[in-house]
């Protein structure tokens, strides 16, 4: 007897545990009707070659949809969206990349491996729970007492959800994670033919921009800038001070500077998809769309520069391993970590300071040839730490070697993410950081044969952010010439560093910027 309400009831944990997760409130749901009903139907049919099949598809079955369910849960966690198996199985090398860089090579081993020995462990518990020397004949007592379960769990399974809900208590998890997954399948599939089928038919040729003929194009994406850190006082009572002394600073240069924002297309993490929605004019919210259009023939702003006469350059120092896709892009040059002479630390995730980063940029990839180039930055990725100052003398930088005293300065990813509060001061630092010193940055850079255009790639995760909240991101376009400036304002910007934070939500999407530059500055 004992076998039959322990077995159901871990079963049962099993399944609305995940839940408990995503929703944040333990013991709702409580109850996973199928738990109630799998058990005592194993436990009654007789030991033969029909019950071992179908136990083993059993388990099978309810580790495939744990491991849904918590992926589900850890999505809405870091990217504020459900899990489609159909596109973020790619996710996992991601993810796995992202341990390497916070906790070391060892760590991250040892992290997927026990992730993978507990699925195995739970399918061999699942399998002694599911599958019993004897089985339960209907003559004796416990017999009756799991027929009796298993007809009164099924008749309130079906009554639950046939109609008005019993309980806000009760589901059927793996159910409704099977159906719910299938239908992903099924509606992503059709859109993935729809917009190849769009990618074939509304061709975005090269155009060249004659209006930024021998101009610098410079496209900085901030590392998780997003609006929130403008219209959230948790973030804006430090991030509000810092634009507007990049303002008065611009101006005291001589340098105009609009802003406006911008919506992306993801939020919490794979940045790559901002960058393929900028640069392709076309809204890729998924890894799926971003490889069908890089194994298209359709042109990108890359390709629009190249036309206009500029050299091609990205600046992708997150980059420590093979990147085909920026040869797919076409760029002329990509400068990856390896390629960059950086003699300083790797602080945690972040391979070097988004300053040197910039400070390289300017002493060796910018010169007499007008480029465009599209630079990411990440000294506001997670894990937040450490947090660097702005270092005034830029002279000073050289290779890198004087960030050699914050390799251990502050506390540890593994303290930092033990309370909320604190990840969020971090994010707030780290994403100032990163806006002062390429607001620093534009002070030596620009000038009116220069358009530098800084913008975030993403909102962070809801974790920072809170749920429904805009995926906008401001943007803030600097050059010392005015009129480059001014095609902008007609699209929404306003002048200053300081976006108009009304309904973001409404705000244009990311995609739409290659537009308005072929509009802008395109021929006539």
């Amino acid at each position: 007897m004992l076998r039959l309400f322990i077995g159901a009831f871990a079963l049962n944990i099993l399944l609305v545990a995940p839940l408990w997760w995503h929703v944040g409130t333990l013991g709702q749901p409580l109850i996973a009707w199928e738990a109630w009903v799998i058990v005592p139907l194993m436990l009654l049919l007789p030991v033969g070659y029909g019950r071992r099949v179908l136990g083993v598809a059993i388990a099978g079955w309810v580790v495939l949809v744990t491991a849904a369910n918590l992926g589900n849960a850890t999505t809405y966690t870091a990217f504020g969206r459900p899990l489609n198996v159909y596109l973020d199985l790619p996710l996992l090398r991601s993810i796995f990349h992202l341990l390497v860089g916070n906790v070391g090579q060892i760590w991250a081993f040892c992290a997927m491996l026990a992730g993978a020995a507990g699925l195995m462990g739970i399918l061999w518990g699942l399998l002694y729970v599911l599958l019993p020397a004897l089985s339960w004949g209907l003559d004796r007592f416990k017999g009756k007492v799991a027929l009796g379960v298993l007809l009164l769990a099924a008749g309130l399974a079906i009554a639950d959800n046939v109609g008005k809900p019993l309980s806000r208590l009760s589901t059927l998890p793996a159910v409704e994670s099977t159906r719910f997954q299938w239908q992903q399948i099924r509606v992503t599939h059709q859109a993935q033919l729809d917009f190849a089928e769009q990618l074939d038919s509304v061709s975005l040729d090269a155009q060249p921009l004659p209006g930024l003929e021998e101009v610098n194009v410079l496209v900085a994406f901030v590392e998780s800038y997003g609006v929130s850190a403008l219209n959230d006082v948790r973030y804006s009572d430090i991030l509000l001070p810092t634009l507007a002394a990049m303002e008065h600073r611009l101006a005291a240069q001589n340098l105009h500077v609009v802003s406006g924002l911008l919506q992306a297309p993801i939020r919490g993490g794979q940045s790559w998809l901002a960058h393929a929605t900028l640069l392709s004019g076309r809204w890729i919210d998924n890894q799926l769309w971003y490889w069908l259009m890089l194994n298209s023939e359709n042109a990108t702003l890359i390709d629009d520069f190249k036309a206009t006469g500029q050299q091609t350059l990205s600046i992708m120092p997150a980059i420590t391993l093979a990147w085909p896709e920026g040869e797919a892009y076409g760029f002329d040059t990509i400068v990856a970590a390896k390629d960059i002479d950086y003699a300083g630390p790797a602080l945690h995730w972040v391979t070097m300071p988004d300053q040197f980063t910039l400070d390289y940029t300017e002493r060796h990839l910018l010169g007499n040839t007008p480029v465009f180039a599209q630079m990411a930055l990440i000294s506001s990725h997670a894990p937040w730490t450490p947090i660097l100052p702005v270092i005034d003398d830029w002279e000073t930088i050289g290779d890198g070697a004087i960030f050699a005293p914050w390799e251990h300065a502050g506390d540890p990813p593994e303290v930092v993410w033990q309370d909320v509060e604190r990840i969020r001061d971090h994010y707030a630092w780290s994403v100032d950081y990163a806006v002062e010193v390429v607001g620093r940055w534009a002070e030596r850079v620009v000038d009116d044969k220069t358009l530098l255009i800084v913008l975030g790639d993403h909102q962070p995760a809801p974790l920072i952010t809170g749920d429904d909240v805009s995926a906008a991101v401001p943007v803030h376009i600097i050059s010392g010439d005015p009129a480059l400036l001014a095609p902008f304002c007609t699209y929404g910007f306003v002048e200053g560093t300081l976006p108009s934070l009304d309904n973001p939500e409404k705000a244009a999407r990311m995609s739409q910027l290659r537009h308005w530059l072929r509009e802008a500055f395109g021929s006539r």
